[in-house]
């Protein structure tokens, strides 16, 4: 029999309509059973792990991921696969930092959620949840489908890091538009085998739990004034991830450029990803960019807002020196970046 652990940490998912009050309250996810009769239907052998307290997704945190990834690396040889029922808000956030935090990974990890709560009459919850426990349990020729981190929602299959929410209103909530979706759910569940990532036959699954958050952000706009940038990149962090226009582009004034070198002198990594959804940064095919590779900027190509930041957080944990840190945010770890 397929074993599959599901782990609830909170989320829409997970709630129930009151019919006294009409207010959205967890329910006891070990009867998961009684909401969604049709999961008998499966006839896996599913294992539930609440959080408790359940986390709303907007406060998720590397703490949550860590505890998450040990729980996977406790488990690992127990169960065929892993459904992690989560809050859609940061659900790309945590899809992302696990995909770097879960190394070697054999088996899959699916996470979902939903946009209406699971005994909604529309609810996309539901079909959410059963299909991707499905995708979880799917082998071929005795190995998993598909064996990586991923976003299961409205009848798509995405890789986690490279995925985004972009859709608060809609059932189709998320989407990756640098990268094919892995399957789709139709009549028939339909695996893209190119697209999904391959493991190392034998290798071990290496859980990293080392994550530093001392990142900052600096979001470009026209008109962007010399005390902002200074603030942005004279903060208490090691890293700041530079939000740019079109294909890595930035203001080519002397104060600013000068201000991105002192950083960089100073110590801090300068990760430069594009502002636009589509698309990769191309350092130096614009003379707007140009000195931007010449000072040492980093290249995120076409990595989504979420991986970079998890992925530097990774990173920095790691302990290693800034220079190999540089090299690795540009290199191709878990299928999160296509180098143009």
């Amino acid at each position: 029999m397929i074993n599959v652990l599901i782990i609830y940490t909170g989320g829409t998912i997970g709630m129930i309509t009151d019919p006294e009050t009409g207010a959205l309250v967890p329910f006891n996810f070990e009867q998961i059973t009684d909401n969604v009769p049709e999961l008998k239907r499966l006839q896996y052998k599913l294992t539930v792990h609440s959080f408790d307290p359940l986390i709303d997704s907007s406060n998720m945190d590397p703490e949550i991921w860590i505890e998450l990834a040990q729980l996977i690396e406790r488990d690992y040889d127990k169960f065929d696969g892993f459904v992690i029922l989560h809050g859609s808000d940061t659900m790309a956030f945590t899809a992302s930092a696990l995909s770097f935090m879960l190394e070697g990974l054999s088996k899959p990890v699916i996470l979902t959620g939903s946009q209406l709560p699971i005994n909604g009459i529309r609810t996309d919850a539901k079909e959410n949840l059963i299909t991707a426990l499905e995708i979880a349990a799917e082998k071929r020729k005795g190995k998993a489908r598909v064996p990586e981190v991923c976003i299961y929602f409205d009848y798509k299959l995405f890789r986690g890091n490279r995925s985004f929410k972009y859709n608060s209103a809609k059932f189709e909530a998320f989407r990756s538009p640098n990268y094919p979706v892995l399957a789709e759910a139709g009549v028939y569940l339909k695996f893209y085998r190119n697209d999904i990532l391959k493991p190392i036959e034998g290798d071990p699954l290496i859980v990293h739990t080392n994550l530093d958050s001392a990142i900052g952000v600096l979001k470009l706009f026209p008109g962007i004034t010399p005390p902002v940038v200074k603030a942005a990149l004279t903060a208490e962090c090691k890293a700041v991830i530079m939000e740019t226009f079109g294909s890595g582009n930035t203001s080519t004034q002397e104060w600013f450029l000068d201000l991105l070198k002192q950083a960089i002198a100073d110590g801090k990594l300068i990760l430069d990803i594009s502002q636009c959804k589509v698309g990769t940064v191309e350092l130096g095919v614009y003379e707007t960019s140009k000195q931007l590779k010449e000072m040492g900027v980093v290249s995120g190509y076409d990595m989504t807002f979420e991986t970079a930041v998890t992925k530097t957080m990774y990173l920095l944990g790691s302990g290693r020196s800034n220079l190999e840190i540089a090299e690795l945010l540009e290199t191709d770890l878990r299928g999160e970046l296509t180098k143009s």
